[in-house]
């Protein structure tokens, strides 16, 4: 199945040199070779390609008739990023260089070449680029290529996490710890999407919670996770200020939670959907490059919204098939606060409507067209 990406490279490299961040397994080297068929390509996972550039950086400057340099897996070799950098300033050459962890190259770069190269980030499949896109296919194995084509997404799942903790993990020594860090990700997949309480968690994987503050860095510097702070400027009700974290593909979660199948109308559905609908709203926002921030709102007295981009959105996540009065209790509390500019609930509801206080209640598809139309935000 050939699935046709939103990320367009050559469209960001029109513009400057560009550092492609994303978890393992996303596509990175498949999107380069289809969208990008005259580059010249180092890739540092190569045996050779790695001794010949450790050893002579300058080789990068004999590709430098080529309209685009990839370096692939730049965090295998962050002094390559000081060459890099000559080469931008004195010869004008635009390099495009990927990697699967920012962690590295924090340390062992300048500041990632001080505004010489921006960023862009690679994620699992979203529902606009899978053809036929099958909801409950894909709320049981996730939007990683290679596990939502899979005749065993389970294996290739099982395989993928043990990949990560071995090789993102234990190679990179980001922690001596391996088991303890092994509880925590176990841990986390069971708290997706809620919010965190450090001293529960440090308690529960024997650690402290500075490490486990760390243990979450490592997600974020891998890609594999991100946080959801929490809004705090409503007047009207006090809330709360702790983040919710989530992983970065429904299927990893799946695994670790070790969830089983979801069916439809079932809590795990509800829980399923939610991440969905937020991962789409993060790849959108990314590709599209809009400077907008995602939060969720939740006072103290327990109203709730899950998701709010901006000050443009505010998006409440149900997973029936009717959304009814008491779904609404949490946006409409959000509503008095006067805050965003719209209100929109995501559900299974058939069809698209508006309530008498223009909360705009959209079917989860219908939504999604929309938002990647440009029509939503």
């Amino acid at each position: 199945m050939r699935f046709l990406r939103k990320l367009q490279l050559a469209e960001l490299l029109e513009k400057k040199s560009f550092f492609l961040f994303g978890p393992r397994s996303t596509g990175k080297t498949t999107l380069i070779n289809h969208q990008l068929d005259d580059a010249k390509i180092f890739d540092l996972l190569d045996a050779k390609t790695y001794r010949d550039l450790l050893k002579q950086p300058s080789l990068l400057e004999e590709a430098s008739d080529a309209n685009i340099v990839v370096i692939d897996e730049i965090q295998k070799l962050p002094m390559l990023l000081d060459e890099v950098h000559r080469l931008i300033e004195g010869k004008g050459m635009r390099f495009l260089m990927t990697g699967s962890s920012a962690r590295k190259l924090k340390r062992g770069a300048a500041n990632l070449l001080a505004g010489r190269a921006w960023q862009a980030q690679l994620f699992p499949l979203s529902y606009t680029e899978i053809p036929g896109f099958d909801l409950m296919h894909y709320l049981n194995v996730g939007g990683l290529p290679q596990v939502y084509t899979s005749k065993y997404p389970e294996e290739e799942l099982k395989e993928y996490v043990s990949t990560y903790l071995k090789e993102e993990v234990q190679a990179e020594a980001l922690t001596r710890n391996i088991a303890a860090f092994s509880e925590f990700l176990d841990l986390i997949g069971l708290s997706n999407g809620n919010e965190i309480n450090f001293q529960s968690f440090a308690r529960d994987c024997g650690v402290s919670p500075n490490t486990i503050q760390n243990y979450l860095q490592i997600l974020d510097d891998t890609l594999v996770g991100f946080s959801l702070p929490a809004f705090t400027e409503t007047k009207r009700r006090k809330a709360v200020s702790r983040m919710k974290y989530y992983l970065f593909d429904i299927g990893v979660v799946n695994y670790l939670a070790n969830r089983g199948q979801i069916l439809p109308k079932s809590e795990l559905f509800g829980s399923a959907f939610e991440h969905f609908i937020i991962l789409e709203c993060r790849a959108f926002l990314s590709y599209l490059r809009k400077n907008e921030k995602m939060t969720y709102w939740r006072s103290t007295s327990q109203f709730e919204v899950d998701l709010i981009i901006g000050n443009e959105l505010a998006i409440e996540i149900k997973g029936t098939e009717l959304v009814q009065d008491k779904h609404l209790k949490g946006i409409r509390a959000f509503k008095e606060e006067h805050l965003v500019e719209r209100y929109v609930v995501v559900s299974n509801d058939p069809q698209k409507r508006v309530t008498a206080d223009g909360i705009h209640i959209y079917p989860w598809n219908n939504f999604l067209d929309k938002l990647w139309a440009g029509e939503i935000i």
